[in-house]
């Protein structure tokens, strides 16, 4: 079993799951960030639990994540992760709120003949635009967030910045920005969404 350590953390993977990559080290800095100590923080889709580690790692925060990769949710526990098996928000109940819900989706525009077999394929295939995972999360998120919370979504150029913050904005959201890397042939952002006050 292969094991990582990034910002006072040290993760174990798992040849079953997405391990760790540019994306995934973008959103735990910009997760850490914007995280204030004593935050209730909800990952979707945690993976290894990379993400969540690092915050962990760094931020005093009480933190939950779900998980639909089984290989996947059993690696985050293994790291410390309290991670719920499930799609989405599937799992959690709507009486539980959070102040920042993190995800990094599947994000790429995938058709039929480009799907992968087994598990693996639930990281990477975002739909035929790369946003059938987002638009199926932002239906939810409202239900989840505190009042004045935050989402910290981490999406590529390959699946539309603009039409990504178009949708936040539909759902009344306010966006930024946060942080960008240029990787080989995309650039991948991490996007700060606020309810307006």
């Amino acid at each position: 079993m292969a094991i990582i350590s990034y910002r006072n953390a040290t993760i174990k993977l798992d040849e079953n799951s997405y391990d760790p990559a540019e994306d995934s080290f973008l959103l735990a800095d910009a997760a850490v960030e914007h995280t204030k100590d004593g935050s209730r923080v909800l990952e979707i889709g945690t993976g290894t639990g990379f993400v969540s580690a690092v915050l962990r790692a760094n931020r005093d925060v009480k933190l939950i994540a779900t998980e639909i990769n089984p290989h996947a949710a059993s690696c985050a526990r293994s790291n410390g992760i309290e991670v719920i098996r499930a799609d989405l928000f599937a799992g959690i109940c709507e009486k539980h709120i959070f102040d920042l819900i993190i995800f990094n989706p599947p994000y790429l525009p995938t058709s039929e003949d480009e799907k992968i077999p087994g598990w693996l394929n639930y990281a990477f295939d975002g739909g035929i635009d790369g946003r059938s995972a987002i638009e199926r999360f932002l239906k939810e998120t409202c239900n989840y967030l505190a009042s004045g919370g935050i989402l910290l979504l981490l999406i590529s150029s390959l699946t539309g910045i603009g039409e990504v913050r178009k949708e936040l904005e539909g759902y009344g959201f306010q966006t930024e920005v946060v942080t960008s890397v240029k990787c080989s042939f995309e650039e991948l952002v991490v996007i700060k969404a606020s309810m307006h006050n």
